[in-house]
């Protein structure tokens, strides 16, 4: 054993290493429900021992020990209750076990199978992104409904139904046929889009990035974008999410605090991160087609390669918005186009496009609503129009360094008023 930093060996390792051993037990064993309580357990049982024992010499092969021993269990359990093939098939199981926990599995990683064997389209698309996002991206109930826009017990159970989909299905545990693959891509990617955002702007706890989840998104992605290099919606997809961690060392502060964008030190971007995301994004552009990834990267990019905050072309944004706006359904364009129409427009415009916004319920009670309109009343003017729309932003999110940069921008604004 080898001891290693509290921190090393909690949350961040076990998170990493969570879908590849999930991926290695659903390819063993085949059954993903049962697979999926197995690791959990694992991974409880490794919280609980590895900070008192010391981090095993090989992590990842000890925790597929652990939860191969746990379905062996349920699988004995079965057999004895259904009284069939109880020897043959528990003998089958304990060959396929690593036979010490700390002697070498094969390093297999079975996560990217694992990825496109949940958005198998037995699942409604909304079920299969949920379902990813759990069992791959290792996300809570409470962030995948966050993602959603919707409420956390309703995610709770598609969540279940998914799981029960597809242990029904039979969906044999391998990479898809290139036909199946373009079928699912697309929620493939949607997944990986989503668990990119829950790492770089956290929607809960005391953490405004979660590095481990930008970083395991931003993996994913290239492995896929490996497989399809022609795809442009992959390479858009990598484009953006290499464009827009470039910023992540300049977002928060000493103490951990927000950073808004316009007044980060852009001397802490990652400037090869940026030409990767400028050079990926020219090359799938030249192709014609454009997706929804691609516009965002190129939103992005603007951004990106603007010295100062006031050399921004909002122009261009705006019109890049009013495309991708043409393309999604998403509540969240319109709120950043408003954003965008402001600073080409001025804020009375912005303003205006907001009350279109208001209608949606997807977005009713949400705070970054709250936040756009406060900052808009701010650009405007409205002093105390803004502080009553920071106010409800903040008492409104579960992030905690936005709920204090909100707070903190009302108590600004309270005392430029006094």
């Amino acid at each position: 054993m080898t001891p290693e930093p509290a921190k090393a060996t909690g949350e961040n390792l076990l998170r990493e290493l969570a879908p590849q051993v999930l991926g290695a037990v659903v390819r063993r064993f085949g059954d993903f429900s049962a697979a999926e309580d197995a690791v959990q357990e694992a991974l409880l049982a490794a919280a609980m021992q590895w900070p008192r024992e010391g981090v095993p010499a090989n992590p990842r092969g000890w925790l597929i020990h652990v939860a191969a021993r746990r379905m062996t269990d349920h699988l004995r359990a079965e057999l004895a209750r259904r009284r069939r093939e109880a020897v043959a098939v528990t003998e089958m199981a304990d060959e396929q076990i690593v036979s010490s926990p700390d002697e070498a599995a094969p390093e297999r990683d079975d996560t990217l199978i694992l990825l496109f064997m949940c958005c198998h389209p037995a699942l409604t698309r909304p079920s299969a992104i949920a379902l990813t996002l759990r069992a791959v991206g290792g996300l809570t109930t409470a962030e995948i409904a966050n993602a959603f826009l919707v409420p956390e017990a309703t995610m709770a159970q598609r969540i279940s139904r998914a799981k029960k989909s597809i242990k029904t299905s039979g969906v044999p545990f391998r990479m898809p046929l290139q036909a199946e693959r373009a079928e699912r891509l697309g929620a493939v990617l949607h997944v990986l889009y989503l668990i990119f955002n829950e790492g770089y702007v956290s929607s809960i706890g005391p953490d405004l990035q979660r590095s481990d989840l930008a970083n395991e998104a931003i993996r994913l992605t290239r492995a896929v974008h490996h497989r399809l290099p022609e795809d442009g919606e992959v390479a858009g997809l990598l484009a953006l999410m290499l464009l827009t961690d470039a910023r992540r060392k300049a977002r928060t502060g000493p103490d951990g605090e927000l950073i808004p964008l316009t007044t980060q030190d852009r001397t802490l971007w990652d400037r090869e991160a940026i030409a990767e995301g400028v050079a990926l994004l020219k090359e799938t552009l030249s192709k014609g087609s454009v997706g929804a990834y691609q516009l965002q990267a190129a939103i992005a990019a603007v951004h990106d390669e603007a010295a100062r905050a006031e050399d921004t072309d909002w122009a261009q944004i705006l019109a890049l918005y009013g495309l991708l706006e043409r393309m999604s359904d998403n509540p969240m364009v319109k709120l950043n186009r408003a954003v965008a129409v402001a600073m080409v427009h001025g804020p009375a415009e912005g303003l205006k496009l907001l009350e279109t916004v208001d209608a949606d319920p997807r977005l009713a009670g949400h705070y970054r609503l709250d936040a756009v309109r406060g900052h808009l009343y701010e650009m405007a003017g409205d002093r105390e129009a803004a502080i009553a729309c920071y106010r409800k932003a903040a008492a409104r999110t579960a992030s905690a360094p936005e709920r204090d940069y909100l707070t903190a921008q009302a108590a600004r604004l309270g005392a430029e008023c006094r």
